[in-house]
């Protein structure tokens, strides 16, 4: 949360935020050490799950906009809500056993990631 603005501004280019005043290098290390950090901490408490940071800062930031000062918090609550919701359907596909929740993300997650390829093929 510390970072947002700063982050916020060098989402418009490298360029444009040293011209506003912001030293770059410092926040892109800075934000990288702690995208490391609590990337590590996440997956050595949860196991990897690694499609939820995936998928949920490209929905997120589609329905708050660029602001990252909104994307943080927002990404932080859906995500926990679709770990929630993928537990609860991973527990009611095959009733007296449990599906893998990692599985069933992954399920939810290429075919998003197809969807974004073939969007941004276009962009290209």
């Amino acid at each position: 949360m510390l970072l947002s603005r700063s982050i916020t501004l060098l989402s418009l280019g490298r360029d444009v935020a040293a011209g506003l005043g912001q030293r770059t290098r410092l926040v892109q290390f800075t934000g990288m050490i702690v995208a490391v950090i609590l990337a590590g901490a996440a997956v050595s408490t949860v196991g990897p799950i690694a499609f939820v940071g995936l998928i949920i800062p490209h929905i997120t930031r589609y329905l708050v906009g660029v602001d990252y000062r909104w994307i943080l918090p927002c990404s932080a609550v859906l995500g926990s809500l679709l770990i929630i919701f993928a537990d609860i359907a991973a527990r009611l596909i095959n009733t007296p056993y449990e599906t893998p929740i990692g599985a069933l993300i992954a399920v939810i997650g290429v075919p998003f990631f197809v969807y974004l390829a073939g969007k941004r093929k276009g962009e290209l």
